[in-house]
């Protein structure tokens, strides 16, 4: 009743959290003891929050709201572009390379998606390419933003899962730098064998220091947040919240730097910034109560034994579960996805003695899958936003197709070779 309830209020259109809240309001009542259960709910909700953490989200955010808001994104894509030589599809190629970049200084796959939208977009189409080859590749590396770090979602799902954040963290850089080449090779293959959706363009031809230029004024000195959050994890002089902080504080100083950092671009971070840490953090409190009443009720151990009793072997139950959430994906976003399963996934992966950080990558490429999922996937709703009019919905469904196919390729690929996911943060962490 607890799960079916939070979904049709979230149907219903009612705010993730206030659809969680209203349902553990009423779960307090019924299992809690009522007044006192009430009571139990607002000292839950403070611990929920005041966790050490939950820090690296807002400051994942952060990193990403500068460097959009101070423009040093454009200067990213200027430097990817002038290195890249002409191929088939070479504005999309240039975008799917640049979208990974930012990937790497960016905690926010809306943040990336939007950007590369507003910019890449009108040209794209002003050159002739047909739209599905103008908005695919931008969705689709806007998604992979979730999988390699900074990733603000990663450090919610590895908080409300128990997972190891700094190996969740690390566990996604293989498999989105696989999808990336991936879309890379697509794109080629695809405008290939069909020229006329992305019709060759004369373009200006760089040579020597001028082609390099942006590349080692930009590009590498931003790239070299990414290297600094990693390593500062992964060599263990700093936690993952000491790490994003490092990040976050490096972000700032190079756009002091550049000179881009006004007065008024920092206030805009900052009121992003608290605006998306807000609502993660507000959901965090329905998502950990939420669990906490379903376990003092006995529905998840109840349910725990009633799928264990079945006697399926563990591999069954993981792909009937990622199953489900690549289901869930069609109807409610991510952070909602997490707190519907969550509280279910985590006691069968323990009981069945999966290993945590394998089971957390294939859920974050899930996750990633349902940001690209007609009809409510949110990377679909963004490119649509900040599309020019002639754009169609169809078109952006049509466009998402090959992408989603090459998702749920890595995700059995990952599911049959756990040591793509697992084999980085076992030799960084």
């Amino acid at each position: 009743m607890m799960l079916g309830g939070s979904t049709v209020l979230l149907f219903l259109g009612l705010p993730v959290a206030f659809s969680f809240l209203v349902i553990n309001l009423a779960g307090a009542v019924l299992f809690l003891g009522g007044e006192a259960g009430l009571a139990q709910i607002v000292r839950n909700s403070v611990l929920s929050v005041a966790s050490f953490s939950l820090t690296p989200i807002p400051l994942f955010v952060l990193m990403g709201e500068v460097l959009f808001h101070t423009g040093l994104a454009v200067k990213v894509i200027d430097g990817v572009e002038r290195l890249i030589r002409q191929v088939p599809g070479r504005l999309a190629v240039v975008a799917v390379v640049a979208g990974t970049v930012f990937s790497a200084i960016s905690g926010s796959t809306i943040a990336t998606t939007a950007m590369l939208g507003s910019l890449m977009l009108p040209v794209m189409l002003s050159r002739g390419y047909h739209p599905t080859m103008a908005t695919g590749p931008l969705m689709a590396i806007g998604a992979v933003d979730m999988l390699i770090p900074p990733s603000a979602l990663t450090v919610l799902l590895g908080s409300l899962s128990g997972i190891s954040i700094s190996k969740l963290l690390i566990g996604g850089v293989i498999p989105g730098l696989m999808l990336s080449a991936a879309f890379i090779v697509y794109i080629i293959v695809r405008v290939k064998m069909n020229p006329s959706l992305a019709p060759a363009t004369v373009f200006t031809e760089y040579k020597g220091w001028e082609k390099l230029r942006p590349f080692l004024q930009y590009v590498l000195p931003l790239v070299s947040i990414f290297v600094v959050v990693v390593a500062s994890m992964s060599a263990g002089w700093a936690t993952p919240t000491e790490s994003a902080a490092i990040g976050a504080l490096f972000t700032m100083i190079l756009a002091l730097a550049y000179r881009a950092l006004t007065l008024g671009n920092l206030l805009k971070a900052l009121r992003g910034t608290a605006a998306i840490s807000g609502m993660i953090l507000f959901i965090i409190v329905g998502a950990t109560t939420f669990s906490q009443i379903l376990s003092f009720s006995g529905a998840s151990n109840g349910l725990v034994e009633i799928i264990s009793g079945l006697g399926l072997p563990p591999g069954a139950v993981i792909a009937a579960m990622l199953l489900l959430l690549v289901f869930l994906g069609l109807f409610v976003e991510q952070v909602s996805m997490m707190m519907i399963t969550l509280p279910i996934y985590m006691p069968l992966v323990q009981k069945y003695g999966v290993d945590p950080v394998w089971f957390g990558v294939m859920f974050l490429i899930c996750m990633q899958l349902g940001l690209l999922l007609p009809p409510h996937g949110l990377l679909l709703m963004t490119m649509k936003s900040v599309s020019p009019p002639e754009i169609r919905m169809s078109h952006i469904f049509r466009a998402v197709v090959p992408y989603l196919a090459m998702s749920l390729i890595l995700l059995a690929i990952v599911f049959f070779a756990p040591a793509i996911a697992v084999w980085l943060p076992k030799v960084l962490v």
